[in-house]
């Protein structure tokens, strides 16, 4: 970060000036500017990675072609079942979906 700092002043939600408030409160940020610049840092990273993200896609359907929605389907399938499950097992996951969707149905 820079050395240099320059003032700003913004209308922020009076949550997020509570949340940074409780982190200075419990020692996770030097200052609330300093949380609020980490945070803006944060969220330039973030819409870098997109950005970065966004031209690989391009670059690769500009080779490849379209990614298709099937593709997409294939691939989320494919990345849940070679998930490694944290909480319970595959089987309570499963019939914990199963349950929520036939709440949803009944309702």
């Amino acid at each position: 970060m820079s050395a240099r700092k320059e003032r700003l002043t913004v209308t922020v939600d009076p949550e997020f000036i509570e949340a940074g408030n409780d982190a200075v409160a419990e020692g996770k940020a030097e200052s609330l500017s300093a949380w609020v610049n980490a945070a803006l840092a944060e969220r330039v990273a973030r819409e870098r990675r997109l950005v970065a993200l966004a031209q690989a896609v391009s670059a690769y359907e500009e080779r490849f072609g379209p990614i298709s929605a099937q593709e997409l389907a294939d691939q989320a399938r494919a990345d849940r079942e070679s998930a490694i499950v944290l909480r319970g097992t595959r089987a309570a996951r499963a019939a914990r979906t199963k349950t929520k969707t036939r709440r949803r149905a009944t309702k």
